[in-house]
């Protein structure tokens, strides 16, 4: 079997720039839709994108969720950082909505969600759900960042968990593992900005280059901008995947 069949993904988190996965994830869909039998990957943001890609879900039902919750984020008058913001309740009622009812059964053994167990601050890679419940409970504790998401972490199998961006925000599972990031860096798909000054630092397993364009891309990742911008970096994520 030729390599291009062994690829697995990689969705780095991202918060609102969430919309350039799922860019990528419908790219991936249309024009390479046998690498989907393989292997997913996901933290926070990119969990969401990967779990999506996975259980088949509607990507323009999936953009419109995630549009209207960066336009209930922007209504607010501190942003999503404002206390009448639910971040966590908002998603988990469209992903239960939007997931299929097998969607368990789809994501095991196939999509890897990255954790950071609360207790000991270690990671750990989930990628066997027993329910759709489950599976739903997973990516909730995947995408909760204390302070943003609310105070207290959910739990997943009786222990509290938390963002797995703390730990490894890009996990790679073998050297096939192809890093999708809108971040400009070194991931394998990702924007690429011009005139840059190619400074790279590393954050939980994620580069960034040092431009101006990616600085706005850190600001707009927890603060969302015009539902217009986030369309334009949608599109921006089905150009950039060269697959």
């Amino acid at each position: 079997m030729s390599n291009k069949y062994k690829f697995n993904f990689s969705f780095a988190g991202c918060g609102f720039m969430g919309m350039y996965q799922v860019g990528v994830a419908s790219c991936i869909r249309q024009y390479t839709p046998h690498l989907v039998r393989n292997r997913v990957s996901g933290a926070s943001a990119g969990a969401i994108a990967a779990t999506f890609l996975l259980c088949d879900a509607s990507i323009s039902e999936v953009t419109k969720l995630l549009l209207d919750v960066a336009t209930q984020a922007r209504s607010r008058t501190l942003g999503p950082f404002s206390p009448s913001f639910n971040i966590t309740k908002i998603l988990r009622a469209g992903m239960d909505r939007l997931l299929p009812a097998d969607a368990h059964l789809r994501a095991n053994g196939k999509l890897h969600i990255s954790l950071t167990r609360c207790h000991d601050r270690k990671n750990i890679i989930v990628s066997q759900f027993d329910s759709r419940e489950e599976l739903l409970e997973v990516v909730m504790c995947a995408t909760f960042i204390p302070g943003f998401s609310g105070l207290v972490p959910p739990k997943y199998r009786g222990a509290r968990h938390m963002d797995g961006g703390f730990t490894d925000n890009l996990p790679a599972m073998d050297e096939h593992t192809v890093t999708v990031s809108p971040y400009c860096g070194e991931a394998d798909i990702c924007p690429k900005d011009g005139n840059s000054t190619h400074m790279m630092f590393n954050i939980s397993n994620t580069s960034f280059e040092l431009s101006a364009k990616n600085l706005f891309r850190l600001s707009s990742t927890f603060f969302p901008p015009t539902p217009e911008i986030l369309l334009d970096i949608c599109q921006q994520g089905t150009q950039n995947n060269k697959l």
